[in-house]
């Protein structure tokens, strides 16, 4: 569905920061049939918006120093950024870029859980983030992978006002009755360099055919295909086509 309006607290963006940015924009386009237009002014070092039918669905960056892994980075919807990094703080968060006024798009800081996850807020103004969600080929879910599931629950539920769907395992999340996403605790069957992340899930009409493009495309199916063991639970597949670089798939619902 067309995004009119994002709910502060939700999701409302997610990058994906690579070394290769051609072959990332290969890879995504092939995969979700995503359309890449790079921002034309060099202060923003090749940012390269994907478009889902000219609708805006995520986005790629350069890494900006060797170090940095390769990953997917979702930001939240926020009405003031700096009133919401001031309460993450306070919540036990750790504020790693303060503020910054991007262009006239928006006002973005960079952040990490107390849980070590990190995250963006994002204050909107030219630019509000997802386009197009819960369609084929636009974000569906977000999942946060932790070593302390309760911890992140009472962060976010205090920094965003999170509604929690509580299980021993996995929590959902969401707000005005809606979810967006779940917590999961990682278990010792996770190595344990694996830090704690957030990881988006996009919509696929057929998530066995999308994992099988994926691995022609040169990545690799960690994950599934599996259905979720939940009542109407989707079907999903984790795909890194890198180290730390994960994409998913989620079955839309009925009637998506």
């Amino acid at each position: 569905m067309k995004v009119t309006d994002i709910l502060p607290g939700s999701p409302c963006w997610a990058q994906l920061s690579v070394r290769d940015m051609d072959r990332a924009k290969q890879f995504y386009g092939q995969l979700f049939g995503w359309t890449a237009e790079a921002d034309p002014d060099p202060q923003y070092g090749g940012y390269t918006m994907f478009l889902l039918d000219g609708v805006p669905a995520a986005a790629v960056a350069p890494l900006m120093n060797p170090q940095q892994p390769v990953m997917w980075l979702l930001s939240f919807a926020t009405e003031g950024v700096d009133a919401t990094c001031a309460a993450a703080q306070e919540a036990g968060a750790q504020v790693w870029m303060e503020p910054m006024e991007v262009g006239g798009l928006g006002r973005w800081a960079l952040l990490s859980d107390p849980t070590g996850a990190p995250f963006a807020a994002w204050q909107a103004r030219e630019f509000g983030g997802f386009g197009v969600v819960e369609e084929p080929g636009a974000f569906g879910w977000a999942d946060l992978s932790t070593r302390d599931k309760d911890a992140a629950v009472a962060f976010y539920r205090t920094a965003f006002g999170w509604q929690v769907w509580p299980d021993p395992n996995y929590a959902m999340v969401g707000l005005a009755d809606r979810m967006f996403g779940g917590i999961m605790q990682l278990g010792p069957d996770f190595p344990p360099e694996v830090p704690a992340h957030w990881n988006p899930f996009f919509v696929v009409p057929d998530v066995d055919a999308a994992a099988a493009l994926a691995a022609e495309l040169g990545g690799e199916v960690l994950h599934g295909p599996v259905d979720v063991e939940m009542e109407n639970g989707p079907r999903v597949a984790v795909v890194p086509a890198s180290p730390g670089w994960n994409i998913g798939g989620i079955r839309p619902e009925p009637g998506i």
